[in-house]
């Protein structure tokens, strides 16, 4: 009995603690409360009433002092940001059903200023399409007047879990609209925004290519791939290249699966120990803190290549395959 309370106390004593932050930051009680009439969010609340909507209140939130406007709008009123994931039917009709089995449209929907006076919601789209299935007329909404904060809100979006092409195809879209908003701007500037080099190359792939497997190159990407500090416009032309070689050697990729698999190798892992055989950078470990690629993104992809074209079947075996086995289900 003494010894399971010690074991008990020492799984206890290793379960992770938040620690609360020794500094205090953002806006007391009265610094948060905001007139709906007051000059930052005037302009707002008018065009809410130009909307057919109704402005409900407002408030500054309490860590940047940004602020915002609860609003009721029509449902016409509101769209996805353009550079936004692809809606999933699915996930849409599940929502919509089980708001009305509950019986209350609880959540608004995070909303800013688009383009041409328009209001856009970027992480509220599976939220807006429910209410379509639901028929609402009215949705209730949180407006920021700060437009960017659509380029910035990926990393909050938690309404239905990004996967990585969900997420990739997200950044390129959102590279995109910029490009041609902010010609000037250049990647590394927007790092926030993006996240990732990586997302940019893979996102241009699977425009192409909804099938395509982004996460047996993640670590190849994640080691090689880095933002630049060239122009969006010259910078999306430059990945377009890497996504076409890309796109080469995953075309390589898929023959010597068929001709492994033809060889009576039915391992779901072929792919992933492919990918992996051919990696020019798969034993060099990235430095903590080290923020270069360990070999430039051209070169890697180009030796990348060569290595598919001339793989050697004869090589393959079973216990090979165990072992990259083993290596993604740890990874799970």
């Amino acid at each position: 009995m003494a010894a399971k309370k010690k074991s008990a106390a020492r799984k206890s004593a290793r379960k992770p603690r938040l620690a609360p932050s020794a500094v205090k930051r953002g806006l007391a009680a009265a610094e948060v409360a905001l007139a709906i009439d007051h000059p930052d969010i005037s302009s707002v609340v008018e065009l809410v009433r130009q909307a057919g909507g109704a402005p409900l209140g407002a408030y500054r939130e309490p860590l940047g002092g940004r602020p915002l406007l609860l609003a009721s709008l029509p449902f016409s009123a509101v769209q996805p940001t353009p550079f936004q994931r692809d809606l999933s039917p699915t996930h849409a009709k599940r929502l919509a059903e089980a708001i009305e089995n509950t019986g209350a449209f609880l959540d608004p929907l995070i909303v800013v200023r688009g383009e041409d006076g328009r209001f856009w919601t970027p992480n509220g789209r599976h939220r807006l399409a429910a209410a379509k299935v639901l028929g609402l007329k009215q949705i209730t909404v949180l407006i920021s007047p700060d437009e960017t904060l659509s380029y910035r809100i990926l990393a909050l979006n938690t309404e239905k879990a990004h996967n990585l092409k969900d997420k990739s195809l997200e950044v390129v879209r959102m590279a995109r609209n910029l490009a041609r908003r902010e010609p000037a701007r250049t990647e590394a500037s927007l790092a926030a925004e993006f996240e990732a080099a990586e997302l940019l190359t893979l996102g241009l792939v699977y425009e192409d290519n909804l099938r395509f497997g982004g996460g047996a190159y993640n670590p190849l990407l994640k080691k090689v791939d880095r933002l630049t500090s060239k122009p969006l416009p010259a910078a999306l032309r430059e990945r377009q290249g890497y996504a076409k070689r890309l796109a080469e050697i995953d075309a390589e990729v898929k023959r010597i699966v068929e001709l492994l698999q033809k060889r009576g190798m039915k391992s779901p892992y072929l792919r992933s120990y492919v990918v992996a055989r051919i990696n020019p950078v798969r034993f060099i470990k990235v430095k903590p803190g080290d923020k270069k690629p360990v070999m430039p993104i051209a070169q890697a992809l180009l030796r990348m290549l060569a290595a598919a074209k001339k793989f050697d079947l004869s090589k393959v075996n079973m216990g090979d395959l165990a072992f990259v086995a083993a290596g993604a289900e740890s990874a799970e």
